[in-house]
Formats: structure tokens, C-alpha cells, sequence
């Protein structure tokens, strides 16, 4: 089941943001668990709202803002906001995601408050 909205988004009920990465051809990781509901336009502009800003790890570190946006297509992200990762001490902006070949967990990981201090 599907709701609509008047600026033609659609609200998912029916199934949850890893189902859908899943159904693009993409792994259920490469968000949190901590996904509170995503919309999803017609155009394939996507926003996934978190409980808050987080941090957890991949193989570095990866920090989520409360809202990521980005263009969603088969086997990508692409235009990414609000997803940064740690490379050698600094923090870089993640603009695009790709199907990778190999999943590097099977269930989304699960993500800490921001200021918790566990990776």
C-alpha cells in the first residue's frame, strides 16, 4: 500500500527502505536499521529519514545526518546528501553509491547516536 502526497511522493507502508535498496538491485546494508520512513518521487528522488544523526562502520567509519536524499536507480545513489565517511582522519562527503559486488554484512548494520563513542 502506497500513499501520495500533493508534491507526488510516495510514502512506503507496505515495505521498508532495505526491501526497496533490495528491489533496485542494491544490498539492505547500505542503510541502518535506524530508518524511521523514506519517500520515494516518481522521478526516483529519495529522502530516508533517520531516528538522528549517527555514526557506524563498514570498513570505515560512516556518519548518516537525520535526513539522506539522493537519486535512486537500478544498482545506484547517486547526487548523495547527508552520508559522509572517515578516510585517514577526515571526513568526505559520499555523493554516489554503486551495486558492489559483495554485501559486507547480510542484515543493515545498526548505528549509534552521534557522540557515542564505539568504533
Amino acid at each position: 500500500m502506497a500513499i501520495f502526497n500533493t508534491k507526488t511522493r510516495i510514502l512506503s507502508l507496505s515495505s521498508s527502505i532495505h526491501d526497496l535498496l533490495i528491489s533496485k538491485g542494491l544490498q539492505a546494508d547500505l542503510l541502518p536499521r535506524e530508518v524511521r520512513s523514506y519517500t520515494l518521487s516518481e522521478d526516483g528522488y529519495l529522502e530516508v529519514f533517520l531516528d538522528g544523526p549517527c555514526l557506524t562502520k563498514y570498513e570505515n567509519r560512516v556518519f548518516f545526518e537525520s535526513v539522506v536524499r539522493a537519486n535512486l536507480t537500478y544498482r545506484s545513489l547517486t547526487g548523495v546528501v547527508g552520508l559522509s565517511q572517515e578516510e585517514r582522519f577526515l571526513w568526505l562527503p559520499v555523493i554516489d553509491i554503486t551495486q558492489l559486488s559483495l554485501s559486507l554484512f547480510e542484515d543493515p548494520p545498526y548505528c549509534k547516536p552521534q557522540g557515542i563513542a564505539f568504533l
